[in-house]
């Protein structure tokens, strides 16, 4: 028998170890062998050539039928399923090649952005200097882009609205947009940039409603203007990991339905076409090789980030570096895809995160620096704008010694989040009573160190970062004792991946919708562009999940 999953998944970040600073640009951050990835690169590489031989392989397992076949059990797969049955599907199978579900979701730490919710409201809006900054950057960089600048004009015009009547929380759909478009350096594709932010408030409303999942607390991320981020709290009223409050509620709630089937260990290798569309797929489990039949395909597989070798073929300066993903996201889907035409775009740009814990790829959120935290280098320096796009911090500290930096949080950061908790729990973290305590333990310049604390919170108490032009500032760190993660950059997330339209639908080098098969989460490319904002990754799961639930079951009804 086709083994189901029946157990929530046991949440846990993989245990860590104290780690040291990463190689330069042109080194490895840890040698291939430690990424994990090594290992399922063969399987990944021959994707497609399995795809074109599996028709003619004996399938010995049994067949199955089902309106929806999903591949992938992460956040966007298991967003679709439940989507799809919410519109009419009576049967929806979920495969998934791992024994547990979650995929990348699982270990996403941040939250998802959203723009004009009910919840931004209960925050005081004091985000001025970063629309401002935003939006002259914008001018300045981008002057030439039509579409860059029909955003500047249309948020310009909201802001000088708000200005003269500053009620609730300043916000918009198009200033989303713009700040996804310039933090992706204007490479995104609009019209799939403009379906996440339109339907971002209401897909907040979608978790909170029809999945019981509340994302209540909304700070700034990197790359963002204004407070954008949703993120979950604890019982105890904490920020927590948004992955881990997530999967196991989605993943209950697809185990409750009874018109969602979930296989685990079982890996599709094929999509089956019948008159030019997706029909089903071939996979191989625990019985063996077997095809599921189905209406409509969708493929929710993930990106690529723990193929090293296709990541070295996108990307050669990043071969060897720790990834941040799981060891299922090898680029399976793209592959299989690819087999039936399926057009791919962006597949160069490959996101490296600044903060990554080096001894065992453990991403360290970035919503630490957006409650606060400061990066030094060794010197006992900050060296950077910490909650610019991940592109430039991670460019920045590959300036420094040792190429790597030192993330520094306070008690009261600790007190206020269950996620630094657990980074102190698994002994990431170092200690210090003093400002010189901290820095003699993490083996950074005490007197320099000091001097860069009284001077940063001399920056928060006045709101300006003369320096290096930080505009979200938050509390002083000014409460013992204080701690201290040593970080460098990872490869976190593959922005390229399968062409989709606003309609999740999968195209073809031509440029035409491929019948039957749809894309959600990090297996498309297109929303990103060449750098994607932290807080995009859960928001575009659960946007263009719901979408292609939605498209694949509008489909297979007809």
């Amino acid at each position: 028998m086709k083994k189901v999953i029946s157990v929530v998944l046991v949440l846990a970040l993989v245990a860590m170890l104290a780690a040291g600073c990463s190689g330069s640009p042109e080194q490895s951050t840890a040698s291939p062998e430690t990424t994990g990835s090594s290992a399922q690169t063969t399987e990944a590489e021959t994707t497609k050539a399995q795809s074109e031989e599996a028709s003619t392989a004996e399938a010995v397992g049994e067949d199955l039928e089902c309106d929806i076949v999903i591949v992938g059990a992460g956040g966007a797969g298991m967003v679709a399923a439940l989507q799809a049955v919410d519109a009419g599907a009576q049967n929806v199978i979920i495969v998934e090649k791992l024994a547990l579900l979650g995929g990348n979701s699982v270990r996403s730490t941040g939250g998802m952005n959203a723009a004009k919710t009910a919840d931004q409201d209960s925050n005081e809006f004091t985000e001025n200097a970063g629309v401002e900054k935003t939006l002259e950057s914008a001018k300045t960089t981008y002057a030439d882009n039509a579409d860059v600048m029909a955003l500047v004009e249309a948020v310009e015009k909201q802001y000088e609205e708000y200005k003269a009547n500053p009620e609730g929380y300043f916000d918009s759909v198009e200033l989303f947009e713009l700040d996804t478009m310039v933090g992706g350096k204007a490479v995104n594709n609009l019209e799939l940039v403009k379906t996440l932010a339109e339907n971002s408030a209401d897909s907040i409303t979608w978790l909170r409603e029809n999945q019981g999942i509340d994302l209540l607390s909304v700070g700034s991320f990197g790359g963002a203007s204004v407070k954008r981020i949703h993120r979950p709290l604890n019982a105890e009223g904490k920020t927590t990991a948004v992955g881990g409050y997530m999967v196991p509620i989605l993943q209950a709630n697809c185990e409750a339905s009874p018109n969602i089937q979930i296989l685990t260990e079982t890996t599709a290798t094929e999509i089956i076409m019948e008159g030019g569309a997706a029909a089903g797929i071939v996979v191989t489990g625990a019985d063996g090789s077997y095809s599921i039949h189905a209406k409509a395909v969708v493929l929710a597989s993930g990106g690529f980030g723990a193929n090293n070798d296709m990541v070295k073929k996108y990307q050669p300066t990043f071969d060897g570096y720790i990834t941040t993903n799981a060891p299922g996201i090898t680029g399976d889907g793209i592959a299989m895809a690819e087999a039936v035409g399926a057009a791919t775009v962006d597949m160069e740009q490959i996101q490296l995160h600044p903060t990554v814990y080096q001894a065992t790829g453990a991403l360290i959120t970035e919503g630490l620096r957006g409650d606060g935290a400061i990066l030094v280098n060794a010197n006992g320096e900050r060296f950077v704008d910490e909650v610019g796009t991940r592109d430039v911090v991670s460019a920045a500290e590959f300036a420094q010694p040792g190429n790597c930096a030192y993330l520094i949080v306070d008690q009261a950061m600790v007190d206020a989040s269950s996620v630094i908790a657990g980074y102190i729990n698994k002994e990431m973290t170092v200690k210090g009573e003093t400002y010189e305590e901290l820095a003699e333990a993490a083996g950074i310049d005490p007197a320099a160190f000091a001097a860069t604390m009284e001077k940063w919170n001399a920056c928060v108490a006045d709101g300006v970062d003369e320096e290096f032009g930080r505009t979200s500032f938050a509390n002083p760190l000014n409460t013992a004792p204080y701690y201290s993660i040593q970080v460098a950059p990872g490869v976190h997330h593959t922005m390229g991946g399968l062409q989709i339209n606003t309609s999740a639908e999968v195209l073809d080098t031509d440029g035409n919708a491929i019948p039957g098969l749809y894309a959600a989460g990090e297996v498309t490319g297109g929303v990103h562009g060449a750098n994607r904002l932290g807080g995009n990754a859960v928001a575009d799961i659960v946007v263009f999940g719901r979408i292609a639930g939605s498209s694949a079951q509008a489909y297979a009804a007809k």
